[in-house]
């Protein structure tokens, strides 16, 4: 029914901001809360599992769910194609959680024009010399990419102050999963469901 349906939650922010950090908190500490895995072409690091970070699957896979409309959302980030599964999504919502999506801007878009009830939160770093620093500690990116994604962080940031919601700098952990969970709190649910059947993809 309509008023059973669950609350969606975009959060975004630039590589290293500590956005899975703060989502697995969030799932910690949230009743009925859902935290969507992504599926992604891009190389599994040494440190992920399969099915905890991502999925990771082939292009091939990643084509054929496209071709199936199993995604909703999906797009090319440095060469490699992230996407949310759709049926995991809508069942979640479906039976009233609170569903978070931790997914880029231009996929937060996509999501947004679906379900135009979801909140989205933009991570900030307390400064792009942090930011740099969180990614070096990270160690998952050789130096060239990681310098794309720096970047990359500028612009990402620029357009979040037009889409976004709220923007929370994570300085902070706890003080900012406080805040995260405060506009959580306070948002609203799906209200009806949303026309998911048309395939969406976004240049990440």
């Amino acid at each position: 029914m309509k008023n059973q349906r669950g609350k969606l939650i975009i959060i975004s922010g630039p590589s290293g901001v500590g956005k899975s950090t703060i989502t697995r908190r969030l799932v910690e500490r949230l009743k009925e809360a859902y935290l969507s895995v992504s599926v992604t072409t891009r190389p599994q690091a040494p440190s992920e599992q399969n099915g905890r970070e991502y999925w990771f699957i082939s292009r091939e896979q990643f084509h054929q769910r496209i071709e199936a409309g199993a995604l909703l959302e999906y797009a090319e980030v440095f060469g490699n194609l992230y996407g949310t599964p759709r049926d995991k999504t809508d069942e979640a919502l479906n039976a009233g959680k609170t569903v978070i999506l931790e997914i880029d801007v231009q996929g937060a878009r996509q999501v947004k024009a679906l379900y135009p009830q979801a909140t989205m939160i933009f991570l900030l770093p307390p400064s792009d010399k942090t930011l740099a620093e969180r990614m070096r500690r990270r160690g998952r990116e050789g130096g060239a990419v990681a310098a794309r994604r720096l970047s990359a962080a500028g612009s990402e940031t620029a357009a979040a102050w037009q889409y976004y919601d709220h923007m929370v700098v994570n300085d902070d952990l706890e003080q900012a999963l406080g805040e995260v969970m405060q506009i959580i709190q306070e948002a609203p649910r799906i209200e009806a469901e949303s026309d998911t059947d048309q395939n969406n993809i976004g240049d990440r």
